[in-house]
């Protein structure tokens, strides 16, 4: 069982120097990596040169299409027989290719995808980001590695799928946002079978400041609704909560000039989710700032949603995103 590994990568070489030094301590060396560089400024062929000899590497360089579109034009480059997709911004665990394989060996998978955690070296901001998006008190826990009631859907940041069936679904959409899931929608449709594997698990750094972050949920907020636009069955009840939610607090800032007690409301909800990540994290300001991650998250997933619900749904306009010229600033 042979895997290729792609990245693709855009202005990051830092950290995809970290994700390649996590793939060189591999305790199985079955498998090859391929960087694409998506029409980077800071170009990352330095990083790349320090691990050819550590392992079957390779990098190319192309014009800025964005990440499915590069994600497709290294399966193109691959000679493997699955595919691992990592976003430049993570880094495994020496087990994590191994892992995946003995899961294979054992329940053969067309596709399947891991959760993710946050690494001891990264920063309180991303620890705290890092439990807004796996808590329970958030997101249900159902991407912290608890299996879901229904169905996985594979994220980009920990994904495997078979190459040829990668290829027979003609790979990833040109979305620039929600592609991910995209793919992992018409892997059900196709009647290919997928899953999570609990523990194949990565460091996923996600953004590394609380504006970035809102840039980032918000767009995924516009994603799900471009995505029922082109797959109506795939909204669900739980989508709706983060938009319900925002317009929770803003009936509830407005309602307490007439109700006072009313703002006792989110203070019970912040409360909660710092004693939980603080308990998690052993840190009081990390729980702190994870008040702030939880409400930008939701906030910022609830504003999108309902921006593209108006636009897309309401006004039938095309398809969209926001920040997409300033997204990683």
């Amino acid at each position: 069982m042979y895997f290729s590994v792609i990245v693709p990568v855009f202005n990051r070489p830092d950290e995809v120097a970290e994700l390649l030094e996590s793939l060189a301590n591999q305790t199985t060396k079955t498998f090859e990596v391929i960087v694409v560089d998506d029409g980077s400024e800071e170009r990352c062929e330095a990083a790349i040169s320090a691990f050819q000899e550590k392992m079957d590497i390779r990098y190319f360089y192309k014009q800025n299409s964005g990440p499915g579109p590069t994600r497709n034009f290294a399966a193109t480059k691959s000679t493997g027989e699955y595919l691992l997709i990592l976003d430049s911004d993570c880094i495994v665990p020496p087990h994590y290719i191994e892992t995946i394989e003995k899961h294979l060996q054992q329940t053969p998978l067309d596709a399947f995808g891991g959760p993710d955690c946050a690494h001891p070296s990264f920063s309180n901001t991303q620890k705290a980001i890092s439990y807004s998006m796996t808590s329970f008190f958030t997101t249900g826990g159902i991407r912290g590695g608890k299996k879901k009631l229904d169905k996985f859907y594979p994220r980009s940041f920990n994904f495997g799928i078979r190459k040829d069936v990668f290829q027979a679904l003609g790979g990833f959409s040109s979305m620039r946002f929600g592609e991910d899931i995209d793919l992992s929608i018409r892997i059900f449709d196709g009647g290919y079978s997928c899953g999570l594997i609990p523990e194949a698990w990565v460091y996923h750094k996600r953004r590394t400041d609380l504006k970035k972050f809102f840039k980032q949920v918000h767009n995924s907020g516009i994603a799900r609704i471009n995505l029922y636009k082109r797959h109506p069955k795939s909204l669900k009840i739980v989508h709706f909560l983060p938009a319900v939610f925002t317009l929770g607090i803003l009936f509830t800032i407005i309602g307490t000039f007439f109700v006072k007690w009313l703002i006792l409301l989110p203070l019970a909800y912040a409360l909660l989710i710092f004693a939980d990540a603080s308990l998690q994290n052993n840190s009081f300001k990390i729980g702190t700032i994870a008040v702030a991650a939880s409400f930008v998250q939701l906030i910022g997933y609830g504003t999108g949603f309902i921006r593209a619900f108006w636009e897309r749904i309401i006004l039938k306009k095309p398809e969209f995103g926001a920040f997409e010229h300033n997204f990683y600033k």
